[in-house]
């Protein structure tokens, strides 16, 4: 009799504690909805475009800031915006390389059409870090040379109730496939 009300107690507590936890799980922060990118896919051979560029962007996914061996993470976006109020901007590749010029990840499988004055992100995941020394090298074009797109990183982290933000603009590397 006693081994079935110690049993009987014993039930109550898993019950009660699988209970909580539920509620714990449940009043938890909320799940933020995923956020999906759509991106207009170019009907415009990219090669046949009048004008073309290559712009490299510099990454810093980390940053020294007390001795060499300690590192402040960063995360990083990438912003390409099209300052044109009239025309469309394509965009071939947004290509993440890190600080050893290796490719982890691309960003675009296909040309990409901005409309005038439209922007697009490429975040960087914290789990990706490409270093000091990470970059990302786009391929944008256009109907006319005249565009001249914003291209630029943006850097932002908060550790040990600091906090560090900064945006660094992208070089041109080439014009039509030649090297500047």
């Amino acid at each position: 009799m006693e081994m079935r009300k110690n049993a009987a107690a014993l039930q109550n507590r898993v019950i009660v504690m699988v209970v909580l936890l539920l509620a714990l799980v449940q009043c938890g922060e909320p799940k933020k909805p995923v956020k999906v990118r759509t991106y207009t896919t170019a009907t415009v051979g990219f090669d046949t475009l009048a004008h073309r560029e290559q712009v490299y962007a510099p990454i810093y996914s980390e940053i020294h800031y007390s001795g060499e061996d300690q590192y402040f993470s960063l995360l990083t976006t990438l912003s390409v915006r099209n300052t044109s109020m009239t025309g469309p901007m394509y965009v071939k590749t947004a290509d993440y390389y890190d600080t050893h010029g290796k490719k982890p990840e691309s960003y675009l499988t296909r040309t990409i059409v901005l409309a005038p004055l439209e922007t697009v992100e490429f975040a960087v995941n914290y789990a990706d870090h490409g270093g000091s020394g990470a970059n990302f090298i786009v391929e944008w074009g256009s109907a006319h040379n005249s565009l001249k797109p914003m291209i630029q990183s943006v850097m932002i982290g908060t550790a040990y109730n600091q906090g560090i933000s900064f945006v660094s603009d992208g070089v041109r590397i080439s014009v039509n496939g030649r090297p500047e």
